[in-house]
């Protein structure tokens, strides 16, 4: 099954070089780094992200990964500054696949690249993504040597049937270690729940809610289950063998997961994460509702840097066949213009705590509409944010729709 195909749009020059366009306010923007890692043992039933097992990468080796890697650093440093764009990393995010399936060396040799190439702000928040069976003391002490400051874990549940249905293989028990672990080596944790899978019951998740409480992490993420087109699960589901989540339930789960976390002193600060005490946000993430740049590294990797976004090719062996010709990876872009950026504001701002600025919509009368739905905080309003109720949260489409008034 392959990934989702990329969006369409314009080509992009084989030097990679951006227009002047993106300078325009650089300096109010942060500078993020997200790596994407595309290797996994197993290709989860519901997973659409642009992963590849070892049968699937047409030659293309593991071990070399870093060194291909590296050619689209040093690329990517000439481009900015011939953009004039180049600063320090506030934060730099290794996603996946499953990043620790690489060595904590290897790992720890493109942070070294990155950090050389670009340099990070002192307090630079570096995260890295890891299934639970892939680490323990020894790796999670490679990587906070390496400058790794956080470790997101990818839990998804406690139950082990739903975990089945789910395709995911780790042992729930592998969890309160790995957090425990992680924390001994100064690391900050995040743990990543999924909601609303086939058969998973109220019950269910109440007990995965529970259990990721009881490790205590710093951050947890709760998503729920979006059956993607062409994936294994959605096969399974047109089939008939397993039913498709129900809305309902689902938030049902919202709202009791927002409760239990906010009882045990969680504050929500984007739809779908919080964070104890409100003091451990995901920076990086934060960064992309906000609306900052970062250049994404890797097959498949999209980038954003001052209202241009590309993309680059997305299986490995495109990836390497394009740096090997000295040609950027990137495929594709876009330059947004202003009424797309307007809906992108709206989109991604009224998604967390903080809101979207009141002063920024071209027309406020759908504004009191929304307040009286219930969907938008009155008197957040009234002091100049955009920010959603609990129900807003659930409906945040309709917020989205009701203020995007060109």
């Amino acid at each position: 099954m392959p990934p989702s195909a990329l969006p369409l749009g314009e080509p992009v020059p084989d030097d990679g070089a951006l227009p002047a366009s993106c300078r325009d306010g650089v300096d109010s923007r942060e500078f993020g780094i997200y790596l994407h890692v595309p290797f996994c043992r197993v290709r989860c039933g519901y997973c659409d992200f642009n992963t590849y097992t070892a049968t699937e990468l047409r030659g293309v080796s593991q071990a070399s990964y870093p060194d291909e890697v590296a050619k689209e650093v040093s690329l990517a440093h000439r481009v900015m500054d011939d953009a004039g764009v180049l600063r320090e990393a506030a934060t730099v995010f290794v996603g996946g696949g499953t990043p620790t399936l690489l060595p904590p060396g290897e790992l720890a040799r493109m942070l070294g690249t990155l950090r050389e190439t670009f340099g990070w702000k002192p307090d630079a928040e570096v995260t890295v993504e890891a299934n639970p069976d892939t680490v323990g003391p020894r790796e999670l002490e490679e990587l906070a040597a390496a400058g790794v400051t956080r470790l997101s874990i990818g839990m998804q549940s406690a139950v082990p049937h739903v975990l089945r249905v789910l395709d995911r293989t780790h042992n729930p028990e592998r969890i309160g270690p790995v957090v425990a672990a992680a924390k001994a080596v100064g690391l900050e944790t995040s743990v990543d729940l999924i909601y609303g899978a086939p058969g998973e019951r109220l019950e269910d998740w109440r007990a995965s809610i529970d259990a990721a409480l009881e490790h205590e992490p710093h951050h947890i993420s709760a998503y729920a289950l979006i059956v993607e087109e062409g994936t294994k699960l959605a096969r399974q589901i047109a089939r008939g063998e397993v039913p498709a989540p129900d809305d309902d339930l689902q938030a049902t789960m919202y709202e009791l997961a927002d409760e239990r976390f906010a009882a045990a002193g969680y504050e929500w600060y984007e739809i779908s994460n919080w964070s104890r005490g409100g003091a451990h946000p995901s920076r990086h993430n934060l960064n992309y509702w906000r609306g900052a740049d970062w250049w994404g590294f890797g097959p498949g990797a999209h980038s954003h840097i001052g209202g241009v976004r590309f993309w680059n090719a997305k299986h490995p062996a495109a990836y390497t066949e394009r740096l090997s010709r000295g040609v950027t990876p990137a495929v594709g872009r876009e330059v947004l213009d202003e009424e797309t950026r307007q809906t992108e504001r709206i989109l991604l701002e009224t998604r967390i705590r903080e809101g979207l600025p009141v002063a920024v919509l071209r027309d406020r009368t759908p504004l009191a509409g929304l307040i009286a739905d219930g969907l938008v905080d009155g008197r957040a309003a009234l002091a100049g944010r955009v920010i959603p109720t609990l129900k807003g949260r659930l409906l945040a489409d309709r917020i989205v729709h009701g203020l995007d008034v060109a």
